[in-house]
């Protein structure tokens, strides 16, 4: 029996037991990733699909995903990769990529305007030794590492990826313990302590999906901000449009016009707010 780290779970895992993520199993008494170096996406994207707005503009980086999640956010646009029990499928239809050949396909892709490598479409910090060891090989060769991530992860076990790790966008999904611990199955509290870390080392931008009915009300837009504010005004929030996916259908999309409304009251205290999907 052995525990992991890595989140709020804490998931106690006996032997060749898989972790609530799908992500992390017990080997030899110690919990390690199962999905290390297995990759399920790979693609050439623009930075700001990440969305990173004000890092690098203009640029390309190649985007990476593995599999398996510690949320379960019932609206997931990647549930494939990341919603399933069954490992084995996940393990399939991956392939493995070790960090020296992740590297190497990075600088193949230079001449497309490439900058280095961005870890998301499932949660990489549940694998974060793979994207460790990727990360200070592509920091030898001068290229940057990037995170797409939940931040659903505890900054002490994840602590040295600080200093290898160039850039984030980090989801703060809701502003309430409800919302996070009703909706998604997961912890706010442990994601702002992420967000106040990760601030400190690298360059941060931030996402919030805004769902009818759960977290778009003005007042929680109000709260959202002005935590951000009291890190910093200056970190870019993206405001992101709802459509109906997965198993979230019961409803319509977000009205833009509410989205720009949430603009408007986030941007009292911030000075980067930008609008997704309108």
């Amino acid at each position: 029996m052995a525990e992991c780290n890595i989140c709020f779970r804490k998931c106690k895992l006996e032997e060749g037991k898989i972790g609530f993520c799908g992500g992390r199993v017990c080997l030899d008494g110690k919990v390690v990733p199962d999905n290390y170096g297995m990759i399920s996406s790979i693609a050439l994207d623009p930075i700001e699909k990440k969305p990173l707005h004000m890092y690098y503009p203009g640029s390309m980086i190649v985007s990476v995903g593995s599999y398996g999640c510690n949320l379960r956010c019932p609206f997931c646009q990647n549930y494939q990769i990341s919603w399933s029990d069954d490992v084995e499928s996940f393990r399939r239809e991956s392939t493995y990529v070790s960090p020296e050949k992740l590297v190497e396909i990075a600088e193949e892709q230079k001449q497309n305007g490439n900058i280095g490598v961005a870890f998301t479409y499932n949660e990489p910090l549940i694998s974060y030794e793979y994207v460790l060891d990727t990360a200070k090989l592509l920091k030898s060769r001068g290229m940057k590492t990037v995170l797409v991530t939940n931040g659903t992860a505890d900054p002490e076990s994840v602590k040295e990826l600080f200093s290898f790790v160039d850039a984030m966008n980090i989801d703060l999904k809701g502003f309430t313990d409800e919302y996070y611990r009703d909706l998604l199955m997961g912890d706010r509290k442990m994601v702002m302590s992420f967000i106040e870390e990760a601030v400190k080392h690298c360059h941060v931008e931030l996402t919030t999906l805004i769902i009818p009915g759960e977290n778009d009300s003005e007042e929680e837009m109000k709260n959202i901000s002005e935590w951000i504010s009291s890190l910093n005004p200056e970190i870019p929030l993206h405001i992101s449009r709802f459509f109906p996916r997965f198993h979230m259908t019961d409803r319509g999309p977000t009205e833009v016009q509410k989205i720009y409304r949430l603009k408007e009251i986030a941007e009292e205290k911030l000075k980067y707010v930008f609008t997704g999907n309108c």
